[in-house]
Parts: C-alpha cells; structure tokens; sequence
C-alpha cells in the first residue's frame, strides 16, 4: 500500500543507546507489509550527506537539519523516513519537527553506566578519561526530548523487538501507517 503522505519518525538518543537496531526492525517490518521506507542512519549520512563536517554545534545543526530536509521529502512523497541520529539538541530537533510535519520523535533512553558497559569500542571509557573530546552526554551536551511521542528503555527492561513493537504502533494510532 502506498501512502498518500509520509512521515518522519525520528529517533534520539546517546550513542549506542540503539537506535540503528530499532530503526532497521521497523525498516524491515514495514517493508514486509509493503510500505515505502528509508533509514537515515547518523553514521551512514555523516560518511555521504555531511563529509567534513565537524562536531561543534554549528556542524552539528547543520547535519541533524540536512537529516531533516531529506526527511521532509521523503515524506512528502509517501515514504515512511526514518532518521537515527543523535541529535542532542531540542531547538533542532524542534526546527525539524515543524518543517515536516507528520512527526514521530522516539527517545531512546539509556543511561551512561549501562551504554558504557556494552560499549564494544570503548569509546564511553575513553570519553569518561578525557581520552575523547565533545563526546555527546559525557563532556558535549545531550538534551532528551521533553515530550517525545515514544520512550524506548533499551537500558535491558525492553528487548529490540518490544521497542520497535512500541514505535509502529504510535505509528498506526496516529493514523500515519494502516494497522496491521
């Protein structure tokens, strides 16, 4: 089925708190019940979209509003957008949200102590160490969403799955994809 208007679900949230893995199992549920659907994932459009930008604010606002643009028309041509990038700061995430309109913001919420014990890089002791500098949530502000339409505790009280069950049914309620 081919939706006369997309949305944006965006999902925000400290690195590593999930939010590729649950974007990809949406991805692949709503694909599987014939919806039109595109994953923009911070790491990929930072590699592509945004090369060379950095991790000042400005930089960072200028990647999170490119996220945005090609969020706002791919969902203004019927496809269902999906962004997971960081994007620490609410008067951005905001911005976007008022441009393109049918809007899901989705807090991945994950404390520090747990994203640090499962990080595989390392990147949370070494940040913690003064090791890494601006690193979101550590040294560089991250600000959680203040009214998200869904809150995912991936920190182990929900699986991928549960969280992703979450997400697509706020979806169907709002109307923005049919049921099921």
């Amino acid at each position: 089925m081919n939706l006369e208007h997309g949305c944006t679900v965006w999902f925000t949230g400290l690195s590593g708190a999930g939010k590729s893995t649950v974007a990809n199992l949406i991805e692949s549920k709503l694909r599987a019940r014939g919806l039109r659907v595109e994953v923009l994932d911070g790491d990929v459009i930072r590699t592509h979209l945004s090369k060379g930008l950095g991790f000042s604010k400005a930089d960072r606002d200028t990647n999170i509003r490119r996220i945005g643009w090609v969020c706002e028309v791919l969902s203004r041509n019927g496809v269902v957008a999906i962004a997971a990038a960081i994007s620490p700061y609410h008067e951005i995430r905001d911005e976007v949200r008022g441009k393109v309109g049918r809007f899901v913001e989705v807090y991945m919420e994950c404390s520090i102590p747990v994203l640090a014990d499962r990080d595989v890089k390392g990147l949370y002791k070494k940040a913690l160490a003064g090791e890494i500098k601006n690193f979101t949530g550590v040294d560089d502000p991250y600000e959680p969403p203040l009214n998200p339409e869904v809150v995912c505790h991936t920190d182990g009280r929900e699986t991928p799955e549960q969280s992703a069950a979450k997400v697509i049914g706020k979806l169907e309620e709002l109307g923005y994809i049919p049921a099921a």
